[in-house]
Formats: structure tokens, C-alpha cells, sequence
């Protein structure tokens, strides 16, 4: 078996995949899955994210048979790697396909400057939460996120331990900035604010290009600098629903 990165003509089999693995082991309805996996991975969509040197799309191919793939993107030197999606056809599960591509895709992210993998996955998807602990992986927060009208939790998992949180004064009131936790900016990325040390209250980003406060604009968290004028970037749930 070959991991290689993912050409254009890999567009129908990706889709194909993505298609048959969220059927099975997610619980949306056909047609969701159907209208998000086209609008993600649509021809022009995919040309964009092959065209993106902060996005590492790999695919798994067997006698010239595609039997999975990921999608993950790069936040920055030393900045966490997010592995946004993992798929292998049900027909090729439990051939230790889905190992080969994390250890690529880690290994890739590593060779680009990211400093660990993290692992996104709703919480309504017992085997692909089992799969991050299975292999090492520690949930380290949640999500909430709207898909179709509906609203889901997303499991944040990490296989590296946190690097730490860094203090940051606020109007004479002490904050927390993860530096583990990131989104991606148009400008630069987003650390995650929290108001205590143990993560348990969330409190606003941190724009990394200006080092100011950016608050969080709604509850699907839509986020802008009012001083630079970096925003969240969609990833895969924002580009279909929001």
C-alpha cells in the first residue's frame, strides 16, 4: 500500500469514500451527508485545498484502488497540526489502513513545522473516538458546532501533551491563553482564552498577528480582530453550513 498526496484526478474517489465512511459511521441523514460531502470536496473546493500549502491531503492506494484518506491542515511553525478528517471505505477497514495514514499525516505535519497532532471527531462517532484512544490520543476539549440546522459536539483530541498556557493581563483581570489550542486565521491563527487555569471556562481568542483579544462574534463562534482585521477561516463544517 502506497500514502501519497492526493491529485486531482483522485476528486471522485475522495468523494466516494468520504461519502460511504460518514454513511457508516455517522448518524446524519443521507442527504446531509450527501450535500456536505459535495460542498467540501466539490472539484473546485478540492483544487483549492491542493493548491494550499497549509493543507495535506493524503490518500491510501492498493493495486491502484484508493481505500481511504485524510485532510489536515498546518496553523503555523510550532502551532498544533489538525487532523480535520479520516476516512477509509468500510469495504477496507481492519487492515491497519487507518494507523499508516495518522503516522503519515503526523509525520508530514511534524516535517512542515507543527509542533503535535490533534484529532477532530463529533461526539456521536463511538469508533472514531475509540480509534484516537486506541491510539494514544487524550481529549482535551469539545466543540460545539451547527451542521444542516442541528447542533453537535466535537471531541478535541491530542497526542502530544499541552504546551502549557501563558498568563495575559486584561483590563487588571489575569486570563489564560492556550497555546495548544489554535484556529485558523486569514491573517495568522487564533489562541484559544480561557478564564481559569484548568480550561473549564472559555473566554475569548487571542489574534496572534496583532497579539490582541478578539472576542468570539456569535455562538458558531465566528471570530474577527477588530484591530487587524484577521478572521476565523472556515474548515469543513463552516464551508457547507454557514
Amino acid at each position: 500500500m502506497d500514502i501519497r498526496h492526493a491529485t486531482s484526478a483522485d476528486r471522485d474517489a475522495i468523494r466516494n469514500i468520504a461519502t460511504d465512511s460518514m454513511r457508516s459511521s455517522y448518524s446524519m441523514s443521507p442527504d446531509t451527508i450527501d450535500s456536505a460531502v459535495s460542498s467540501w470536496y466539490g472539484d473546485d473546493t478540492l483544487d483549492t485545498l491542493l493548491a494550499d500549502d497549509e493543507r495535506i491531503l493524503l490518500v491510501a492506494e492498493d493495486d491502484d484502488t484508493l481505500t481511504g484518506f485524510t485532510d489536515a491542515i498546518l496553523h503555523g511553525p510550532e502551532q498544533p497540526g489538525d487532523l480535520l478528517w479520516l476516512h477509509v471505505h468500510p469495504d477496507h477497514r481492519g487492515r491497519g489502513i487507518s494507523r499508516e495514514l495518522i503516522e503519515e499525516t503526523r509525520a508530514r505535519l511534524v516535517e512542515a513545522g507543527a509542533s503535535h497532532l490533534r484529532g477532530l471527531v463529533l461526539a456521536d462517532n463511538s469508533e472514531g473516538n475509540s480509534f484516537y484512544r486506541h491510539f494514544g490520543f487524550e481529549k482535551i476539549g469539545e466543540r460545539h458546532i451547527e451542521i444542516d440546522g442541528t447542533r453537535y459536539v466535537e471531541n478535541v483530541f491530542q497526542d502530544d501533551e499541552p504546551t502549557g498556557l501563558t498568563t495575559l493581563a486584561v483590563d487588571d483581570e489575569i486570563v489564560y491563553v492556550a497555546d495548544d489550542e489554535t484556529e485558523r486565521g486569514s491573517i495568522a491563527p487564533f489562541n484559544t482564552i480561557y478564564a481559569d487555569p484548568n480550561r473549564d471556562e472559555r473566554w475569548a481568542y487571542y489574534c496572534t498577528n496583532c497579539e490582541r483579544v478578539a472576542a468570539a462574534m456569535d455562538a458558531m463562534e465566528r471570530i474577527e480582530c477588530s484591530a487587524c482585521g484577521n478572521t476565523r477561516k472556515p474548515t469543513r463544517w463552516d464551508a457547507a453550513y454557514l
